[in-house]
């Protein structure tokens, strides 16, 4: 390896219209249900990869004769919202598939670029600064017409040593895949557990007892929240508060409060009128009563609470009336056989939610020993230990590859004749 302050002498500069076969829009025409040809759409493009979940289909002959992909074509997301346009991924040829966007088909003839290496250069932070600088603001998304992208210039390494840059980053892509793929069956399997556990379908060696069954109205006291915005919410400070969106977007079936980054309210924010008891203790469940989907009545279970904490706008503060053992609610009321409880209760069009009155209708059928609740507890708690730390090497795989592109990509790393990495 040698390293480089700038790039290097012979790596010219050169637009991507320049080495551009065609740059087109394909069609969106599509049936969602099955057929010959999948359609790919801007949510289908990732982080340089396709997502092949969620997918579209056609059988019009005459749109995947037009704009059937070829290996190697890179995709462009012309439209999105302002902090997604300009995703892109490369087609691999794992699938016949059209996309609905531009997509960049390169002049192999000439062998002046490799499309996985410009596929890499477009997921850099220059290429997304350039299209945040280029977009096009409309009312609900922003748009990149083809002038522009056609128009990116960039640095162009000789054309072995951007195949020798592509292999490298894409064993590290490799491990990331298969990483993301483990956490996927990980978590696939938590769920299986939790649908037979959470039931009663399968019980724990050495426990026979029937489970109790209860309205949530008789098993649980509901307690004051408050209404405060994110505007009255910072980093530090002495009452944290725990908001829905968080509930919604961030938090697990469990809030560890002496381990998580929860938001504190201002200084300036009076809570004059909240008791004691309004604060939440060990064991309280906090639910989200709103969301913009049927995810609303998500909620998390409080555990290691030692400072003073409220519950916040759109949820509902539930205290326990008799004895649980600790995390076992957090990973009941998440489960579908007591979420899915709710789905006729959600009201609302562009935004969902739910009332205390149906909540309190809703039926736990649970473990009537605690030492039950808390040895199947304890097996999603070691499942999600598992698939956190799989998750913390996942990022650090991820830190790992921007690392590299940020020096493979610059030239200030260049790969010697017969090295395959970084």
């Amino acid at each position: 390896m040698v390293k480089n302050a700038k790039h290097p002498i012979d790596w010219g500069l050169i637009t991507i219209k320049e080495i551009c076969k065609s740059l087109n829009y394909g069609t969106s025409k599509k049936s969602t249900f099955s057929g010959k040809c999948a359609v790919l759409r801007m949510g289908n493009l990732q982080n340089g990869y396709i997502d092949w979940t969620d997918l579209v289909y056609t059988n019009d002959e005459k749109d995947i004769q037009k704009y059937s992909l070829v290996k190697g074509d890179v995709l462009f997301n012309r439209t999105n919202s302002a902090d997604l346009v300009g995703k892109t991924s490369l087609y691999r040829g794992e699938y016949p598939a059209i996309y609905a966007g531009y997509l960049i088909r390169l002049n192999y003839d000439r062998k002046k670029v490799v499309g996985e290496y410009l596929n890499y250069i477009l997921n850099t932070q220059e290429a997304k600064e350039y299209c945040l600088a280029v977009k096009t603001d409309g009312v609900s998304q922003s748009n990149i017409n083809a002038q522009k992208i056609g128009a990116f210039l960039f640095h162009l390494p000789p054309f072995e040593e951007q195949e020798k840059i592509s292999e490298a980053l894409s064993d590290v892509d490799n491990l990331i895949f298969s990483l993301q793929k483990l956490i996927e069956k990980k978590k696939a399997i938590k769920q299986g557990v939790m649908q037979e556990l959470l039931t009663s379908k399968k019980r724990l060696p050495g426990f026979s007892v029937e489970w109790s069954q209860a309205p949530f109205g008789d098993l649980f006291d509901f307690l004051p929240t408050n209404a405060f915005t994110r505007d009255q919410m910072t980093d530090t400070g002495t009452i944290q508060n725990v908001h829905y969106g968080d509930i919604l977007t961030k938090y697990g079936a469990c809030l560890d409060m002496a381990n998580t980054n929860v938001p504190y309210l201002l200084e300036t924010v009076s809570v004059r009128k909240y008791s004691e008891s309004s604060y939440v203790r060990e064991g309280d469940v906090i639910i989200a009563d709103t969301a913009e989907d049927s995810t609303v009545g998500k909620c998390v279970e409080l555990v290691n609470v030692h400072g003073k904490v409220l519950s916040g706008q759109h949820t509902m503060l539930c205290r326990p009336k008799v004895t649980f053992a600790p995390k076992f609610l957090g990973y009941y009321m998440n489960a579908g056989c007591f979420h899915n409880q709710m789905l006729p209760f959600i009201t609302g069009i562009k935004v969902s939610s739910i009332s205390k009155a149906n909540i309190s209708t809703l039926v736990l059928k649970y473990p009537t020993l605690v030492e039950e609740q808390q040895a199947i507890a304890q097996v999603f708690s070691d499942m999600d230990e598992e698939i956190a730390q799989l998750e913390k090497k996942l990022a650090k795989y991820q830190q790992i590859k921007q690392g590299m592109m940020q020096e493979l990509l610059t030239g200030r790393i260049r790969l010697k004749e017969g090295e395959n990495n970084a």
